[in-house]
């Protein structure tokens, strides 16, 4: 995990299946307790679960909005304006901006987008 290489500590944020409730295909998405599981044996098979801390996002922004001590968050280009939002309020509550690293997208060879809605849509 690179985030772990980067920092002391890192937060994953797990949504909830209230949230996910709106997204495509999301009968096809498995509920938060099977994949908060798979997440913690995927963290154990390839870094150290013991630094990695796992929260149930109930709302698009997590944590960092209230909790002054986050540092940084990494985000999709999709996801990127969440991300500015978060530091908007971070600002008005007078907390630091976090440092936003954004991951580029991932295409196929017919220069689709690879996302989890593509990928749930494949499986009908």
């Amino acid at each position: 995990m690179i985030a772990l290489s980067l920092s002391e500590k890192v937060v994953i944020g797990l949504t909830s299946d209230n949230l996910l409730t709106k997204k495509k295909f999301h009968s096809k998405i498995e509920n938060y307790q099977k994949r908060l599981e798979f997440l913690k044996f995927y963290i154990s098979e390839t870094s150290e679960l013991s630094r990695v801390e796992i929260v149930k996002l109930e709302d698009p922004y997590g944590p960092p909005i209230n909790e002054a001590d986050y540092e940084g968050i990494i985000v999709s280009q999709e996801t990127y304006q969440g991300a500015l939002n978060i530091n908007q309020i971070r600002k008005e509550k007078g907390f630091k901006p976090l440092i936003i690293i954004v991951i580029p997208l991932i295409y196929d060879k017919n220069k689709n987008k690879i996302s989890s809605t593509s990928i749930r849509a494949a499986l009908q």
